[in-house]
């Protein structure tokens, strides 16, 4: 063997000893996240932030100069957004139903993080002519962050003020319609559209024949969990959509996060969970990091814990091109996009 062969040869291996530390920790990884309960408690950051290869923090400063506009911002994941990207020098829009709450977050950030410019807007994501209202009334020359946060989960099937099955109106229908009406404020500049969506929708599969849940007993976890499988699902679409104005959409699911929506709709979950469940921080991390990083990541994908994850766990739940249109045609139709 000639000595240049030797040396590459010495070099390759090298390179797949220290590789290996890498490869354990991935193979850890996606053995939590499979498995579920590590990987979505908070065992999953608690180890998860040790290993090989977890993605560095954004810089202190990564959102000076920038805005993000943060929906359902007034508890639980959406103040926890709002809290983490004021951290990192974010101007932030609070966009709330409720503004005398907004005002309550507004100060409190203010006094965490003087120097951040707060502003609150008044929006009921599930009313699309409020959404219609709001975007028209938004005073921006420039969004860089949308994080689409907002959600609900009422106990009995409920209506919006469209007529539309609740759970899809709130985390469908109204950040797409939101989406494209702040498309001239977030092209040409790199700018991300984050939709916020649940594991819970690893159990479900699209629904793209029934989206407003008319058929059937109506469960509200079922309606939940079929309202963020259906975002997920939109992902490519949205991301060839939205690519020829330089938009990235990504999706997060924040494992299974202490909040109080948890508390209020799901309080055997989280009396049985409560010890391992992660605070709001923790849920939102991954969300916060999305908004910061740079460069940006490919647009298109679902993030758990600062990676990329599968949109589908088990085999029932598979979707065909045919369901994910049929799905996009009735979103679009129902939310008035051309």
């Amino acid at each position: 063997m000639r000595e240049d062969d030797r040396l590459v040869g010495a070099l390759t291996t090298l390179d797949d000893m220290s590789s290996f530390p890498r490869r354990l920790a991935r193979g850890l990884d996606t053995l939590m996240d499979r498995t579920v309960a590590p990987g979505f408690t908070r065992i999953g950051p608690a180890v998860r932030r040790h290993l090989p290869g977890w993605p560095a923090d954004p810089a202190p400063d990564a959102l000076a100069g920038r805005t993000v506009a943060v929906t359902g911002a007034t508890s639980g994941l959406g103040l926890a957004t709002a809290q983490g990207v004021a951290r990192l020098g974010a101007d932030v829009r609070l966009v709330v139903r409720d503004v005398e709450k907004g005002a309550g977050v507004r100060a409190r950030l203010q006094a965490e993080f003087p120097g951040v410019k707060v502003d609150v807007d008044r929006c009921d994501v599930s009313d699309l002519a409020d959404v219609r209202r709001f975007a028209a009334e938004l005073d921006l020359e420039r969004l860089d962050v949308l994080v689409h946060n907002a959600g609900a989960m009422p106990p009995t099937r409920t209506e919006s003020a469209q007529d539309h099955e609740l759970t899809m109106a709130l985390h469908v229908l109204g950040p797409l319609l939101m989406t494209e009406l702040l498309r001239p404020v977030l092209r040409g500049h790199d700018a991300r559209v984050i939709l916020v969506t649940s594991g819970g929708m690893y159990g479900q599969a699209l629904r793209a024949d029934d989206p407003e849940y008319t058929r059937g007993e109506y469960t509200p976890t079922t309606a939940y969990a079929r309202s963020k499988r259906a975002q997920v699902e939109l992902l490519p679409v949205l991301t060839d959509r939205w690519a020829a104005d330089g938009i990235g959409v990504h999706a997060t699911h924040p494992g299974w996060a202490d909040t109080p929506g948890v508390v209020d709709s799901l309080p055997t979950f989280h009396k049985v969970t409560g010890p391992l469940l992660r605070d709001a921080a923790g849920g939102a991390d991954t969300t916060v990091w999305l908004a910061a990083t740079e460069p940006q990541p490919p647009a298109g994908d679902l993030w758990h814990d600062r990676r990329t994850r599968p949109t589908h766990l088990l085999r029932r739940t598979r979707t065909s091109a045919a369901e994910r249109t049929e799905l996009w045609n009735w979103a679009r139709d129902q939310a008035g996009i051309e």
